[in-house]
């Protein structure tokens, strides 16, 4: 039998476990939060990202500068193709020695295509965003701008490109080139790389391409035999120094300096961004890795 101070006691304690089984049931006590996640510091001049899922901003820094892309500039050349009508991937295209000539006399990278071999679509694909080859660029704009002359379908294939740009609604980004060797008027913004970006990733093609770190093509050559081309390796480094990551391209130039769009995949949730005019290609990567890391902080 409970004395009268043991019985107050034990009503105490019911009471107390009745209390607190209450304020846990209606979610009333709170978990203190954890200290925010500062935004980080990068070399680039442009940065910005964002959820792939629901187009969430996550990071800027001078999002919607204009500046030069470089050879990010081949992810809209990339897109034009895939958006083609009846694209056969597998039909194939007879290199030019315009497309060689092009590469020497602007000291261009290259996927080092040879005149005269006949190269799939596909296999320009991956020669255009991994080597980040020009010549391959000029073979694409060749065979899909339309004109009765090789400068009349260049031109058109970079207005199919602006044409493109102006559907995503994009205010500051401009083509004059399919490769990123512009003539003074290709610029973008880290917000507008990343959008093209991500609209081209809808794509199961492009995102094949880009997240390959190595590709080796085999092409037919003028007399019939197949000749197997040197192996093009991804110029991104981040496929192989960041968990997840999953693309997109690099860019650089004496304007553009080291550009990086880039795109990585955790815990089902994608980060998609773009850094512009960093310092080195060390630090564009170091750049895209802090924002990334940021983002999926953010998104938890």
């Amino acid at each position: 039998m409970k004395t009268g101070i043991q019985a107050s006691r034990h009503r105490r304690a019911t009471a107390v476990v009745v209390t607190v089984g209450a304020v846990l049931a209606t979610g009333a006590l709170t978990a203190v939060p954890a200290q925010a996640v500062s935004a980080p510091s990068i070399a680039a001049k442009g940065g910005y990202a964002m959820s792939n899922t629901t187009g969430s901003t996550l990071f800027t820094k001078s999002a919607d500068t204009r500046l030069s892309t470089g050879s990010t500039t081949k992810i809209m050349t990339a897109k034009v193709v895939l958006a083609q009508s009846n694209l056969n991937l597998d039909a194939k295209v007879t290199i030019q020695k315009a497309y060689s000539d092009y590469v020497v006399r602007n000291n261009a990278s290259q996927a080092h295509l040879i005149v005269g071999d006949k190269v799939t679509v596909r296999q320009l694909l991956y020669g255009l965003l991994l080597p980040s080859g020009c010549d391959a660029a000029y073979a694409l704009a060749d065979k899909y701008g339309s004109g009765s002359t090789r400068d009349a379908r260049v031109k058109s294939f970079i207005g199919k490109m602006n044409s493109v740009a102006k559907s995503l609604k994009l205010q500051n980004t401009h083509f004059d080139s399919f490769d990123g060797i512009g003539n003074g008027n290709n610029y973008s913004t880290p917000r507008d790389l990343t959008k093209i970006a991500s609209s081209a990733m809808k794509s199961a093609t492009f995102r094949a391409v880009v997240s390959a770190k190595a590709y080796t093509a085999k092409t037919v050559t003028k007399t019939g035999s197949i000749r197997t081309m040197g192996r093009w390796d991804n110029t991104n480094t981040l496929l192989s120094s960041y968990k997840g990551a999953i693309g997109v391209k690099t860019g650089s130039g004496p304007e553009a300096k080291y550009c990086l769009v880039f795109a990585a995949y955790r815990g089902g949730k994608t980060v998609i961004g773009t850094v512009l005019a960093s310092t080195s290609i060390p630090q564009r990567a170091s750049d895209a890795t802090r924002i990334l890391n940021y983002g999926f902080a953010r998104l938890g």
